[in-house]
């Protein structure tokens, strides 16, 4: 309600929220997206060049009158942003002081040093905006009684204020819960679910876990003891296979929800069909060749693959321009019969992440869904990679119910595609994990679920998730 207080502030709501509807109903055509993102690519050129320090010198040479185009030819012209960018200019990233931001945020600082996140008005009403208008696809399929919790990682994080600020638009109540808190705890955060009752959780995927796996060991079931409709999962790797999983575990549809970060804030949402989309109102797009920085070209299939280059397209506190996010992704093409008008958008790990087994390359996603394409009803996972005798081979431990309720493992299956993928043997094991398995969303998606034992000490982001497991609430 603070746009009351404002009148400017009230009028911009508005005009966001009146662009975002529109877009989503289809009433934007490819001549006015084009000519909309050109306007804002050149706007927001212009407002760092004048206000952030570090953007002045890094874009001297760039003049944003001069961009006639955002062909791949064009934005060459314009540097790259990366993390290193930000991590040694810090504060001088900024185009705002800190006093203009109504909050800060963070990165969590797990694998580097963490850089200030602050948030103005500007930032939050356009990112929140758009989730609103998306995921309005999705919880209206569940009715208007809804009760949602909210599960993130830490309290300077934008996790439970976006989200919390998305439900009271859509006129759903919230309960913001922090399991890994001390004060909170994975029995009260269960206590609360179920009290409410909570018919939707945002979380992360291994936090969906996490809680399924406390709950039975409380003696409790998760489809028939909690109301879950709606899991909305975030923050980390989520293959389509984890998200079944994950659903079938509550008895609900899980949703890969948000693809962002902290740096970048949305550039992803979900829509009722189950797909990731893009938000072309808040970002410029372009998938480029990790190695050589070049654009890519769309496969055959409209497809592109590489990582993804993204610009702000809306003038905050820390708009960045064509930022590296260091991810690798696939981005589609616009489908008519799709929930929205967007290209789709599936977020394939990062680019660090990928890995080579038995000769071959495949990303986190890829392996993810590969492994996980059989078995149900599992609490929680992690692979194991070893060479023996030269010959790479997989282990997929599997945590399951000690009841087995509800499990489905074809381990015969598994083997078969594991074997025409990657041409590697896979053994299945079944027991209790540690918890590192939970810090996906704080240090990376291998960090948390791969072993390779093929190295001789553990890298160091698996160091720092082995790390972080010790200062948690378990």
């Amino acid at each position: 309600m603070f746009t009351v207080f404002n009148e400017e502030l009230a009028q911009l709501a508005h005009g966001i929220r009146d662009r975002h509807q529109s877009f989503a109903r289809g009433e934007w055509t490819e001549e006015s997206l084009a000519a909309h993102q050109l306007q804002e690519f050149r706007r927001t050129i212009a407002y760092v060049k004048e206000h952030s320090p570090f953007y002045g010198r890094h874009l001297a040479a760039c003049d944003p009158a001069a961009i006639t185009s955002l062909s791949a030819d064009e934005l060459a012209a314009v540097p790259f942003t990366t993390k290193d960018d930000l991590r040694r200019e810090f504060e001088a990233v900024l185009s705002l002081p800190m006093s203009k931001a109504w909050i800060f945020y963070e990165t969590t600082g797990t694998t580097g040093r963490s850089t200030p996140c602050p948030r103005n008005n500007t930032d939050s009403l356009h990112n929140n905006t758009a989730l609103t208008v998306y995921y309005d696809t999705i919880f209206r399929q569940f009715g208007d009684e809804q009760v949602i919790g909210v599960s993130g990682p830490t309290e300077l994080h934008a996790f439970g204020d976006t989200f919390g600020d998305v439900c009271r638009n859509l006129g759903h109540a919230v309960a913001k819960m922090w399991p890994h808190s001390p004060m909170v705890g994975y029995d009260r955060a269960l206590e609360t679910l179920r009290v409410l009752p909570a018919t939707g959780l945002f979380s992360t995927p291994g936090m969906a876990l996490s809680l399924a796996k406390k709950a039975y060991a409380a003696g409790l079931n998760p489809r028939r003891d909690f109301n879950l409709d709606v899991l909305m999962c975030t923050g980390e790797l989520a293959s389509p296979s984890l998200l079944e999983n994950i659903g079938a575990l509550w008895g609900a549809r899980a949703y890969n929800a948000l693809y962002a970060s902290q740096e970048a804030s949305v550039m992803g949402a979900g829509g009722a069909d189950g797909r990731l989309y893009t938000a072309p109102l808040l970002n410029l797009y372009e998938v480029i060749d990790p190695e050589s920085g070049l654009a890519v070209e769309p496969g055959a299939d409209g497809v592109r693959t590489g990582e993804l280059v993204v610009t702000s397209l809306y003038q905050g506190s820390k708009p960045l321009v064509r930022y590296r996010t260091g991810d690798l992704v696939r981005l589609g093409a616009a489908d008519p019969a799709a929930t929205l008008p967007a290209t789709s958008l599936e977020v394939l790990g990062r680019t660090r992440d990928g890995l080579v087994i038995g000769g071959h390359r495949i990303s986190g996603y890829d392996l993810e869904e590969l492994v996980l394409s059989r078995p149900r009803g599992y609490l929680d996972y992690q692979l194991v990679i070893d060479a023996v005798d030269g010959q790479d081979e997989l282990t997929l431990h599997l945590e399951v119910p000690s009841d087995r309720d509800g499990v489905s493992v074809d381990e015969s299956a598994i083997a078969e595609v594991v074997r025409e993928r990657l041409d590697v043997p896979v053994t299945v094991e079944y027991g209790t994990l540690s918890s590192v398995t939970t810090t996906g969303a704080m240090v990376s998606w291998k960090a948390a679920r791969v072993e390779d034992r093929r190295l001789a000490t553990p890298d160091g982001e698996r160091a720092a998730a082995l790390a972080l497991t010790s200062g948690r609430a378990q």
